[in-house]
């Protein structure tokens, strides 16, 4: 674990003692996007485990339109275990302000969301949701996660069924909801874009 997120240990583990067995709280170093889950206290809300990749964090947090400086509040997921969980998740940015892990409180709100959804369903419909907001900032944030999901590999020597996978695996976080970022994943592969709709194409089983 890099020095730069030893800090976080303790405050982890400081907030799933304060809050209980419903609370888990999970650090991220993203210059390992793949396996980006480097701590994990009371793995048992979620089912997180160190080596675990994140799902949540570009969806949500980046490219979210509630997101507040470096953190977004109170959005919720469902997470492979059934479980209805309200998080929370912080940047955390190396001295020279490059992103290079998150902080994520999960806490178990399955019951209480069953009786908001059931006193919802006598609301009106709600409206349709804004698109997520996009911002050089983002732009930044997003192009250094591709760049974390191609370290470390010669671009030029990747095989189809490697460009693929490194596609769909950006596709699976989230990356390409973002406007331009179709054109920034051919840049960084050295393709057109035509290309990465065809590699998208396969990834997502709409191929051969």
């Amino acid at each position: 674990m890099k020095a730069i997120f030893l800090p976080y240990v303790s405050i982890a583990d400081m907030l799933t003692q304060t809050f209980g067995p419903d609370c888990e709280v999970v650090l991220h170093d993203l210059s390992d996007p793949e396996h980006s889950v480097v701590y994990v206290s009371n793995g048992a809300v979620t089912g997180r485990r160190p080596g675990d990749s994140f799902d949540q964090l570009v969806r949500q947090v980046i490219l979210s339109d509630e997101r507040q400086g470096d953190y977004a509040a109170n959005y919720y997921f469902t997470a492979p275990n059934g479980k209805r969980i309200r998080s929370s998740t912080v940047l955390l940015r190396d001295a020279d302000g490059r992103l290079e892990g998150a902080m994520c409180i999960n806490l178990d709100t399955t019951r209480l969301t069953q009786q908001i959804a059931y006193l919802q369903s006598f609301l009106p419909d709600r409206p349709e949701p804004k698109q997520p907001p996009q911002s050089e900032h983002i732009s930044v944030m997003i192009e250094n996660l591709m760049d974390n999901i191609l370290s470390g590999c010669d671009v030029q020597s990747l095989s189809r069924e490697e460009r693929i996978a490194k596609v769909r695996f950006m596709d699976e976080k989230g990356v390409f909801l973002m406007k331009g970022s179709i054109e920034k994943a051919a840049e960084k592969l050295g393709v057109n874009k035509v290309t990465i709709y065809s590699y998208l194409d396969e990834a997502r089983g709409k191929r051969g």
